[in-house]
């Protein structure tokens, strides 16, 4: 894949809606640790990275009917994965974050929490406790990366 400064290099990218893209991006730099690499107009769409610049997600402004999610409804939820789970909700928390499930330990070797922000999308941020087959927890590995 080719190399271009003016997109973010992550093979998946998403874009979630927010009412106002600059206070977006700076609940999401504060609480979750998010960091701006490009903005696009004064209030139009900004890229953001985490984890190094490994992820990536695009932030954008309510336009036609690009709208953030409603109250009550989970249309998606986006995965990040980070070092310390617990840590980070703690930090989430105290930046307003709502924490729809504590950090909890799962079979399949992660510890997760879920939080939803300041437009209502939510946000599952995973840490891995150890390398665990599929197979043990029923889940079946399908194709090896």
């Amino acid at each position: 894949m080719k190399t271009n400064r003016s997109i973010p290099s992550s093979v998946v990218i998403p874009v979630l809606i927010y009412p106002d893209v600059r206070e977006a991006v700076g609940w999401l730099s504060a609480a979750f640790g998010f960091a701006e690499r490009v903005q696009i107009g004064e209030d139009h769409r900004s890229q953001l990275s985490v984890g190094g610049g490994a992820g990536a997600v695009i932030v954008g402004d309510v336009r036609k009917e690009r709208r953030p999610p409603r109250p009550g409804e989970v249309t998606h939820s986006v995965t990040v994965r980070v070092e310390d789970a617990n840590a980070h909700c703690e930090h989430a928390k105290a930046h307003g974050a709502k924490i729809v499930m504590e950090p909890t330990d799962f079979e399949y070797g992660e510890r997760q929490y879920t939080a939803e922000d300041l437009a209502g999308h939510q946000w599952t941020f995973s840490e891995t406790l150890e390398d665990v087959h599929p197979e043990t927890w029923g889940g079946i590995l399908v194709s090896p990366e």
